[in-house]
């Protein structure tokens, strides 16, 4: 509590701040604590441990390899933060537990630089096929005609590649080893996440009173993030709506300025040591009208629907349903329809923002310790406004618990 009275505190820039021009005035993060400090980055054993997960994974899948180009997954099982490129770099996990990354000859030291775990590594010449290394060091290893599972993001070319240099084997797809792995968070990956959560909040609590009347999204998205980075978090994104742009969900390309009376809708992410938060608010400037209250309240009540359904063992589309449900009670929808709620209720989040499984419709996906998603089932209304409040929460052995807690009302957006 102490905390963020500190750092409500921040907020009100008296004296000679108060003269400053409103971009110096807004740029001001002195005073906020970095919260990740104390956060502890994965460990070599964690990776150990995710790769022995996948080596059982691929056993009961009767998948012999893995494919795994750069993205998330590779820093989920290698620690190697790379890029896609038309180089081929990637990790090849096999069913015994073995790690190979092939990479171009002259990436190899860069590569090797964060890379967390015991691997070969596989480098390549400019004149020489990658995908051919592949196929000969999984061919000595017994699987030139085994089934070579490909993480679902790999590319095409790759794809294709590999089915060319190893014609005998069964191309398919490695998403039950990944998935199987990264839809369950450790208890480390969960403290990363709440770390993340804590800066994102603080850094709502930092920015919403600098918000002026005549501001642009990308002037309160500049706060939001000088915000962000000054409590130790990396800003992932900052997304500004404002207005009638709050009515579609992923906004508007026209002009827009903060005004009176209006919606402002925040949608921000941060990251610590590669975990995400998501969590947006709406909230309006200067005084809610009645048809704003009533909006904001029942899309806030559509959260704690979607929370109570979250049960362990039901399906995820039943989270969605749930909501639904409610919300064709109060004249919005039916279904997917506008004006209500056009987009899922929510997705998994971890290494990536939008990650396996989401709430939507059908999802069959048993919820289960460990899994972490969004909870933002807005309501839009095309022409008018939009409300959507956004916390995230994660599956534990007795139900969900949330990342950062919803606000408790559209006057106390923040908590």
């Amino acid at each position: 509590m102490m905390q963020r009275r500190q750092l409500l505190g921040t907020a009100a820039l008296g004296g000679l701040a108060a003269m400053l021009p409103l971009s110096a005035r807004a740029a001001n993060t002195s005073g906020l604590p970095n919260l990740a400090a104390s956060a502890v980055p994965i460990a070599a054993a964690e990776r150990i441990a995710r790769i022995a997960k996948a080596k059982a994974l691929m056993a009961a899948n009767d998948i012999g390899a893995l494919l795994i180009e750069p993205g998330s997954s590779l820093i989920y099982f290698t620690g190697v933060q790379w890029w896609r490129s038309e180089r081929l770099t990637a990790a090849v996990l096999t069913r015994e537990g073995e790690v190979a990354i092939v990479t171009p000859f002259f990436e190899e030291p860069s590569v090797r630089e964060s890379l967390g775990v015991e691997a070969e590594v596989l480098a390549w010449n400019e004149d020489e096929n990658p995908l051919a290394a592949v196929a000969a060091w999984l061919g000595k290893r017994g699987l030139a005609k085994g089934r070579i599972g490909i993480e679902e993001t790999v590319r095409y070319f790759a794809v294709d590649g590999l089915k060319l240099a190893m014609p005998g084997a069964q191309i398919v797809n490695g998403a039950p080893v990944v998935r199987g792995c990264r839809m369950h968070k450790s208890a480390a990956e969960i403290a990363l996440m709440q770390i993340a959560a804590d800066i994102s909040i603080a850094a709502y609590r930092h920015t919403a009173p600098r918000v002026e009347e005549g501001m642009t999204p990308a002037e309160i998205g500049g706060i939001m993030k000088a915000a962000t980075e000054a409590l130790g978090g990396k800003s992932e994104f900052e997304l500004i709506l404002l207005g009638e742009a709050s009515a579609y969900p992923h906004g508007s390309g026209k002009p827009q300025a903060v005004k009176s009376g209006e919606v402002v809708l925040m949608d921000c992410g941060a990251t610590v040591h590669g975990y995400q938060s998501d969590i947006s608010r709406s909230f309006v400037h200067g005084k809610a009208t009645a048809r704003q209250r009533q909006v904001w309240d029942q899309m806030r009540k559509g959260q704690d629907v979607a929370f109570a359904a979250a049960k362990l063992g039901a399906p995820a589309g039943q989270v969605d349903d749930a909501v639904r449900a409610y919300y064709a009670g109060l004249g919005w929808g039916p279904g997917y329809q506008l004006p209500g709620t056009s987009h899922r209720t929510g997705h998994g989040i971890g290494l990536d923002g939008h990650e396996p499984v989401n709430f939507v419709r059908g999802e069959p996906t048993r919820l289960a310790p460990g899994m972490c998603f969004s909870n933002e089932p807005g309501i839009y209304i095309p022409g008018e406004f939009g409300i959507r409040i956004e916390d995230c929460f994660y599956m534990t052995e007795s139900g969900p618990k949330w990342f950062s807690e919803p606000p408790p009302s559209i006057d106390n957006p923040f908590g």
